[in-house]
């Protein structure tokens, strides 16, 4: 199709990298010392980087060229962070690109982001999404433990004190114990990657089932962690998240990442996408693998990468 989109003048060019970072769509590159358009795809031919360019290099010409693609110009500019989502918008906003401005904010819907600029209302009428659900409202459960530098109340009794025991029976009762989950909400599809949880933290990736089948999974998986749970039968976003974990990797700079499974063949759909997310990423973490059996037994715990200091596996 013929289009709008930029043309860099090789002679013109110094390679001195100032329209780079002004080209958030992730379109120009440094190779050979010359700026390069290094896709069509990417180039939404608006010239947000010919202001940048001392040598006057740049200019926006009409020529044949493949359709821009804001999915995967999105899939670029989330991995940049909130700023650069926000400037994105504006920057279609302002040019008044409002088809582009609605993919761009459904993609965001559909992997969990929030839009930067909700609060302050973007002016394309339905394009604007809102979500008010209190559902999917973050909260950071780890406050509660930090104030003033004290535990939480339930911590605290759960430290100094022992269960109590059942009536005539002598047994101690679990039902005291407090939660490890320190985070809301938990879904993959819910979960914003921006959440303070999430940022440097040891992370599970978990099925929705093993919480049920493994006695214990607070105390012997979750506590110190943040979690996304997850069906990879029934859920239907699978790219979104892998672009959601992508994100967890790279921006959030999760630390490690375990994927617990039940051992059915279909849980395995979580573990693929961890690697693939993994395998697209700029950076490496530690990737575990844990199984747990119907009847809950944990029949494989491995480590699945060079990152790892141990394999083990439980028969």
């Amino acid at each position: 199709m013929k289009r709008k989109i930029i043309e860099i003048d090789e002679e013109k060019c110094n390679g001195c990298g100032l329209c780079l970072p002004n080209c958030p769509e992730g379109g120009l590159q440094l190779i050979a010392g010359k700026a390069r358009l290094v896709s069509d795809l990417f180039c939404d031919g608006l010239g947000a980087c010919i202001g940048f360019c001392p040598q006057g290099a740049i200019t926006v010409v009409e020529r044949e060229a493949e359709p821009y693609d804001e999915r995967r110009v999105m899939a670029n500019i989330v991995r940049q962070g909130p700023e650069v989502i926000a400037a994105h918008l504006r920057h279609l906003e302002e040019h008044g690109e409002i088809g582009y401005l609605r993919q761009a904010l459904s993609y965001l819907e559909k992997i969990g982001v929030e839009n930067p600029l909700a609060k302050k209302g973007i002016s394309a009428g339905e394009a604007t999404l809102a979500c008010g659900c209190p559902g999917s409202m973050i909260l950071d459960l780890r406050e509660a433990e930090r104030g003033a530098g004290r535990p939480s109340k339930e911590v605290k009794i759960a430290k100094e004190e022992r269960p109590a025991q059942e009536s005539g029976k002598g047994a101690s009762s679990r039902h005291d114990l407090p939660s490890e989950l320190k985070q809301w909400p938990v879904q993959l599809f819910l979960v914003s990657p921006f959440a303070p949880y999430f940022q440097q933290a040891d992370v599970l990736l978990v099925a929705d089932c093993v919480a049920y089948a493994l006695n214990g999974f607070h105390e012997r998986f979750l506590r110190g962690k943040s979690i996304a749970i997850a069906c990879p039968k029934l859920d239907k976003t699978h790219e979104a998240y892998e672009e959601k974990l992508l994100v967890l990797i790279d921006v959030a700079r999760i630390k490690s990442l375990t994927v617990i499974m039940m051992q059915v063949p279909c849980c395995r759909g979580l573990l693929y996408l961890a690697t693939q997310a993994l395998s697209r990423a700029r950076r490496k973490i530690p990737l575990r693998s844990v199984i747990v059996s119907v009847d809950g037994k944990i029949l494989e715990d491995t480590f699945i990468n060079e990152f790892a200091e141990e394999t083990t596996s439980l028969e």
